[in-house]
C-alpha cells in the first residue's frame, strides 16, 4: 500500500519526483498503525504539502523488509530521502518529536517553511 502527494502539472501528469520519501512499517492492521499513518500523512500535508511520497510495509506480510532498515519495533517511520536516513519510533502522536526527529521545518503562518528542509 503506498499513499504520495506530488506535484502535476495541468494535465494530471506528475512533474517532479518527491523531495521526501518517508517508508511506514507496521505490523498488520493495528489500531496503533492506523494512527501512526494518519499522524504522518496530516503532518505530510501541514508541512511537505505535494512534496512527499509514504510507503507502508506491512511485516506481518513482508517481514525480510525489515532488515533492510534494521526495524525493531512497530510502527516505524524511517526517512529515506532527502538523507540522511532517520527513524522514529511510535504512533506519531507527538507532533514535535517527530518534526523533530525526521528534521521537518515547521510551516510558518505565511505558508512558508521557516527553515530549510
Amino acid at each position: 500500500m503506498t499513499a504520495s502527494s506530488s506535484p502535476q502539472d495541468y494535465d494530471g501528469a506528475a512533474v517532479a519526483e518527491p523531495e521526501w520519501f518517508l517508508r511506514l512499517y507496521i505490523a498488520g492492521k493495528a489500531a496503533r498503525a492506523e494512527t501512526a499513518l494518519q499522524n504522518l500523512k496530516r503532518l505530510c500535508e501541514e508541512h511537505l504539502a505535494g512534496r512527499y511520497s509514504i510507503e507502508v510495509i506491512d511485516l506481518l506480510k513482508t517481514p525480510k523488509l525489515a532488515a533492510g532498515d534494521q526495524i525493531l519495533a512497530v510502527p516505524t517511520v524511517v526517512r529515506k530521502v532527502p538523507e540522511p536516513m532517520r527513524r522514529i519510533i511510535g504512533d506519531l502522536s507527538d507532533r514535535e518529536r517527530v518534526l523533530v526527529g525526521l528534521d521537518i521545518q515547521p510551516v510558518s503562518t505565511d505558508g512558508r517553511s521557516a527553515g530549510t528542509l
